[in-house]
């Protein structure tokens, strides 16, 4: 934190290279809290929202077409990734989030100023940030971000995986397996219908994503300083909308009411929780795959995973379900974030929520974690997990539960005898219900039969 660079008269010539200006120089000497500064997704959409200011001001007659042309020339630039190194500013500064914009002005009017033929002379204030407030461009911004970091890689991710998991279903809707309650032997169960409920779990937090990211494409754009839209076009909101859909693909509108967008954070605490729920399914699913690999002598010993890696530093030959344990700390560090997210939502006083960079940083984080834990669940696990038949049969042909399916016929405590003696005999149930029941074998065979168990019959 200490080596951050600030520029002076002195060190000018040493730092030529640098497009910021005074206002990012202040919040460098200000702002000295952490290493972290706001991710390149959010810098990006950062650019992409000033482009399309840009642009709407031209449409409105506000800017001039070489000042339109080159603060969006500049935008593209800093949207392809370039200059990364010109925003030093750490994520805990001035609430609002003033203190990034500012940066991403001072650096767009620099750049449109180097690279410009005719030297086009942009003002950051009054040119690159005309009909814009720092109170509605970052929460904007927040919402376009987290649009594009979920709509172009979690819900594709989630997708992937969920996929993967269904073609492993095609592949053992035949093979039966014991089913666990409480840790304990259940009745029987195909290994389709676990990854099949693994799959649901999936499904369902797509769902939720999908409904809450409706109301991430309401925008704050035009309500400026505190939602009345003081310096800004009246068509400026409609314009930066539409020009921001055309760019994205997504069906970005101005917010409803410009007051409550500048000063709560409700939307993204709202989708926090989404990415909550997504985490816990996750944890779920990769705790379920390390339980079902242990072993492979005392352990579950039921699924075989790839080995990726040397599972000790001391134990020669050891298997690790290292992914799992990876995507389950990603998913406890994501239900941190929305802890983070729910107090930083509450940080909205009358008029602004003065946590914006703390939300923006921390959303874009979960989304990350979540799509690249999705993503190395598929490719590194389900894609190439085997199933180990021959201890799924095993385990089924001595379950003693098995005598469930006998309530029916003899009543649960004459069940409940076969297969206490079945345990403690290390005998099938089916070898003690022959002994201590009058049906024929072939009957007790058909009720005992894991395929007619585990067809569902409602």
């Amino acid at each position: 934190m200490s080596d951050r660079k600030i520029t002076t008269k002195k060190n000018e010539q040493e730092n030529a290279h640098i497009l910021y200006g005074e206002e990012t120089n202040k919040a460098l000497r200000n702002f000295i809290i952490s290493p972290y500064t706001m991710p390149s997704a959010f810098l990006r959409t950062l650019a992409i929202y000033k482009s399309a200011c840009a642009q709407a001001n031209l449409n409105l007659g506000l800017l001039s077409n070489d000042k339109s042309n080159a603060i969006q020339k500049a935008c593209a630039e800093i949207e392809a990734g370039k200059h990364e190194e010109q925003f030093p500013i750490d994520v805990f500064q001035t609430g609002s989030g003033t203190s990034t914009n500012m940066n991403m002005n001072e650096v767009l009017a620099n750049l449109a100023y180097v690279n410009s033929q005719e030297k086009v002379s942009v003002h950051p204030n009054d040119d690159v940030n005309k009909g814009q407030s720092s109170n509605d461009v970052i929460p904007s911004c927040i919402h376009i971000s987290a649009s594009l970091a979920a709509g172009n890689e979690l819900i594709p991710a989630i997708d992937q995986l969920a996929e993967s998991l269904q073609k492993q279903a095609a592949k053992h809707n035949k093979t039966f397996k014991t089913a666990r309650t409480h840790l304990m032997d259940a009745m029987p169960m195909s290994f389709a219908q676990e990854l099949g409920a693994w799959r649901q779990q999936l499904v369902q937090a797509k769902k939720g994503l999908s409904f809450h990211m409706t109301a991430l494409s309401y925008l704050a754009t035009g309500g400026t300083a505190v939602g009345t839209g003081v310096n800004c076009h009246p068509k400026f909101a409609e314009q930066v909308s539409t020009i921001l859909s055309q760019r994205t693909g997504f069906n970005f509108k101005p917010a409803a009411n410009h007051f409550s967008a500048n000063s709560s954070q409700d939307t993204a605490v709202n989708f926090s929780g989404q990415l909550k729920t997504l985490s816990v399914s996750l944890h779920k699913i990769a705790n379920d795959i390390r339980w079902l690999s242990s072993g492979p002598l005392n352990g579950l010993n039921e699924i075989k995973l790839k080995e990726l890696q040397k599972g000790s530093s001391i134990m020669p030959g050891k298997t690790n379900p290292v992914i799992s344990e990876a995507v389950m700390m990603a998913c406890a560090r994501v239900i941190g974030n929305d802890t983070t997210i729910t107090l930083a939502g509450q940080g909205g006083n009358f008029q602004l929520n003065t946590m914006l960079p703390l939300i923006a940083f921390t959303l874009l984080d979960s989304i990350a974690l979540l799509s690249n834990a999705c993503k190395s669940l598929a490719d590194k696990v389900v894609d190439s997990m085997e199933i180990n038949s021959e201890q799924l049969a095993s385990n089924l042909e001595r379950n003693p539960i098995l005598a469930t399916a006998l309530n029916d016929r003899i009543g649960y405590d004459k069940s409940a005898e076969i297969a206490k003696k079945a345990y403690a005999e290390k005998r099938t149930v089916l070898e003690v219900a022959k002994e201590l029941t009058d049906i024929n074998e072939s009957e007790l065979k058909n009720l005992l039969n894991p395929a007619l168990l585990t067809t569902n019959k409602n």
